[in-house]
């Protein structure tokens, strides 16, 4: 019976964990890949010789195929299964590089959503400066959004932002494969609690929520009640779906450049991020000037204050420096 293996790569040093022995008239087919099968995304596939094949491989799936025949610049794979039967290795150019991609039927669709994200800038910002963790795999680019990536190790969270040296919102990035896995092990409880600590924070996966009901390794029902389990235990951290790789991207740029505009404008969130907590009575005692008045100060001196609510620790100390008596 003709079979495509799949098995773990023994260089623990490469980004692609997997090999995958692909059977062809004139000669097996060698690649490294990224996962199993594309389920999520289209697998990017990194031809070798086979002799890089292990003498004792660690063999991690092994398909049974009805069909491998090389159509033009694609291999038309059709496994004897069920589900998830049908996929393509497709031979292309990318960058003026030769490429070769793993895709499926979903993936293949998913990746025309036959949407354009916008070019316009998020919140009116020209340049939004944005953390990427350093352990952050294939991590977003922003290319073609106003923003500058900074690596940088987090404690939690894949893509941040910083406000005077404090981080004030984080956004977790997931695949559907990692979502269900995380979950399923209890390690994504832990990831929620953290971001919860946080002034802003959310989670955002490269998928549809319809395709966890099409899952066949796992009851979609336990998915399903445990991501509701988790918005109602931390409801401050909203899981979002967002259909494929770009829209996730175009997402988090949006959420940050949002969370920039609330912790510089709103009083809440600039007494939140302050490393000291600032009592009322103390900024504007009884015998001294009210809130209003220091406003309108400020204002007048060209120091930017909000609208409404309590004002920063800087604007009173300003004001006791103008008015020693």
């Amino acid at each position: 019976m003709v079979e495509l293996l799949i098995v773990r790569n023994p260089d623990d040093g490469s980004r692609l964990q997997y090999l995958m022995r692909l059977p062809q008239p004139g000669g097996d087919l060698l690649f490294r890949t990224s996962d199993t099968w594309p389920r999520v995304k289209a697998l990017y596939c990194h031809p070798v010789g086979l002799d890089e094949w292990p003498d004792d491989p660690e063999i991690v799936e092994r398909i049974p195929l009805r069909s491998c025949q090389r159509r033009g610049a694609s291999i038309d794979v059709i496994a004897q299964r069920g589900r998830e039967n049908r996929s393509q290795v497709v031979f292309t150019t990318a960058r003026g590089r030769d490429a070769v991609f793993w895709q499926s039927p979903r993936t293949r669709k998913q990746a025309r959503p036959n949407v354009r994200t916008p070019t316009a800038r998020a919140q009116g910002l020209e340049q939004l400066h944005i953390l990427v963790d350093t352990h952050e795999r294939y991590a977003y680019r922003f290319a073609t959004q106003q923003s500058i990536t900074v690596p940088k190790p987090l404690p939690c969270g894949d893509y941040g932002l910083e406000v005077d040296g404090a981080l004030v919102a984080s956004v977790e990035r997931k695949s559907l494969a990692d979502l269900v896995t995380s979950l399923t092990t209890g390690r994504l409880r832990y990831q929620v609690a953290d971001l919860a600590a946080l002034p802003r924070a959310a989670i955002v996966v490269e998928d549809r929520y319809s395709q966890l009901f099409k899952l066949d390794r796992v009851r979609p029902a336990v998915v399903a009640d445990g991501l509701a389990e988790l918005q109602v235990r931390w409801h401050s951290v909203p899981i979002v779906f967002c259909e494929t790789r770009p829209l996730a991207e175009e997402w988090t740029y949006r959420f940050l450049a949002a969370a920039h505009a609330w912790a510089v404008t709103e009083a809440a969130a600039l007494q939140r991020i302050s490393p000291v907590r600032i009592d009322v009575a103390v900024q504007a005692p009884t015998n001294g000037p009210s809130t209003a008045d220091v406003r309108a100060w400020a204002r007048s001196a060209g120091l930017p204050v909000p609208d409404r609510g309590r004002l920063r620790p800087e604007v009173w100390q300003a004001w006791r420096d103008a008015h020693p008596e």
